[in-house]
């Protein structure tokens, strides 16, 4: 296999012919299992020759383009359908080529969710594929193409033609229970931004129906005053308690001299509130199901963080050693890493974070940004900032770093990103040499 190869610019890949083939017989071997295909083409290769098989990822179906070691093309805008056939049909294709699996290396891109599916039908036969981020193939398509065209055909050439040159960077795809973490973290993500969104409704409904219910809470989606607002939710309706409809709210809460106190003051607002007078049914019911939808969701969100601390438990992962890491932030860190090992140094996952400082740079004009770059994965920018608060405040190593940065005059989430790239820089050692945390004294 070639170490570095140079690349074609799309002139000379339109100029490139289909190559010759010979009716013959081809196999492929995977594990016990031998694919026979008769009647196929034959291709005369040299040995031990390597072929690299682009695939645009795309919602319904996708499309591949196969290149030897010189880039040109042995076949190219190969469509085929996002299913099971399709997948075969791909490998009979493939059957034409290919004497063994190890002979092909197929690259694809991390395009949404819709490459999941074929990236794992592709392993189970057990190709060699490699996952690489868009925004690595754009930059190629920006060195190789100066027409700006962009199609089906021509990007998969790109992927293939970017894996025979060789640098790129895979996306992280490690192992089962590290995708399993991935794939939880940003679902429960998903799940708190939604729980976020029925907050905000909820306080609206409510600033109509009885606008000073607030005051009396300083947070009105505790325990309390949820199980209050499930059962009341105008000024009228906390006017007119029976003490049955008392008995019933008061079933699932905690403090019960709190509640009652606290619907003392709630009685008195409710006598001169200045909410809505009309519709109060409809506003009443809105607010009631938003409620019990929050409260759903919640009981979502700690099933979905008990399977993240399970998971994370078989890992045996010293990530939660590190100050401000809990289970929940470093089944996200790990999740979104992947393997550690992919990072040669702390400067690159700090990179790859997007924490890292923007450059810009033309001759001998250089400037240092002082915004972050932010390119990276922003669920692990969010964890690495949640992380940073936290141990800027309760770890002695952490606070003074954090302290320091303040009194050289810093602002604060500018010291907080210090802390966050610090931080870092101890997850890939910690990572890196699999042992607990230690403090740096």
């Amino acid at each position: 296999m070639l170490g570095r190869l140079t690349p074609l610019s799309l002139k000379q890949i339109a100029n490139e012919l289909d190559v010759g083939r010979v009716i013959g017989t081809s196999y492929i071997e995977q594990g016990r299992d031998v694919y026979k295909t008769r009647g196929l083409p034959k291709i005369h290769k040299a040995e031990n020759s390597m072929l690299y098989l682009g695939i645009d990822i795309a919602k319904n179906n996708h499309v591949a383009t196969l290149i030897n070691e010189q880039a040109k093309p042995l076949f190219k805008g190969f469509s085929f359908a996002n299913t099971t056939d399709g997948g075969e049909s791909l490998i009979a294709k493939l059957h034409s080529h290919i004497q063994t699996l190890v002979e092909v290396e197929i690259g694809m891109e991390a395009t949404g969710h819709y490459w999941l599916s074929l990236y794992s039908f592709l392993v189970e036969k057990g190709f060699n594929v490699h996952v690489i981020n868009p925004i690595q193939t754009d930059g190629w398509r920006k060195g190789v193409e100066i027409r700006k065209r962009k199609t089906d055909q021509i990007d998969s050439f790109l992927i293939a033609d970017l894996i025979r040159y060789g640098d790129f960077v895979e996306t992280s795809l490690s192992d089962e229970n590290i995708l399993s973490l991935r794939n939880l973290s940003r679902f429960r993500h998903y799940l708190i931004g939604s729980i976020g969104d029925l907050k905000r409704k909820a306080i609206c409904v409510l600033d109509q129906t009885f606008p000073e219910y607030q005051s009396v809470f300083s947070n009105i989606f505790g325990q309390t005053s949820s199980e209050l607002l499930l059962n009341f939710q105008t000024a009228d309706d906390f006017q007119n308690i029976t003490a049955e409809q008392l008995e019933s709210a008061l079933q699932n809460v905690s403090f019960k001299g709190f509640a009652k106190n606290k619907l003392t003051q709630i009685s008195e607002l409710a006598a001169n509130s200045f909410g809505l007078k009309f519709c109060r049914d409809s506003f009443s019911l809105q607010l009631k199901l938003l409620l019990e939808q929050i409260r759903f969701i919640e009981a979502q969100v700690s099933d979905v963080e008990a399977e993240m601390a399970k998971i994370l438990d078989t890992l045996d992962s010293p990530i939660t050693t590190i100050p401000g890491i809990g289970s929940v932030t470093g089944s996200t860190i790990l999740g979104e890493i992947g393997d550690i090992n992919r990072f040669s140094n702390p400067s690159k996952l700090v990179a790859f974070s997007g924490i890292d400082a923007s450059v810009s740079q033309s001759g001998e004009n250089a400037s240092i940004g002082h915004r972050m770059s932010k390119r990276g994965s922003p669920y692990l920018r969010k964890a690495l900032f949640q992380a940073a608060l936290v141990a800027s405040t309760h770890d002695t190593v952490f606070k003074a770093y954090y302290q320091k940065k303040r009194s050289e005059g810093k602002h604060h989430l500018t010291a907080l990103g210090a802390v966050a790239r610090k931080l870092c820089c101890t997850i890939h050692a910690i990572l890196k040499s699999n042992t607990t945390y230690k403090p740096q004294n």
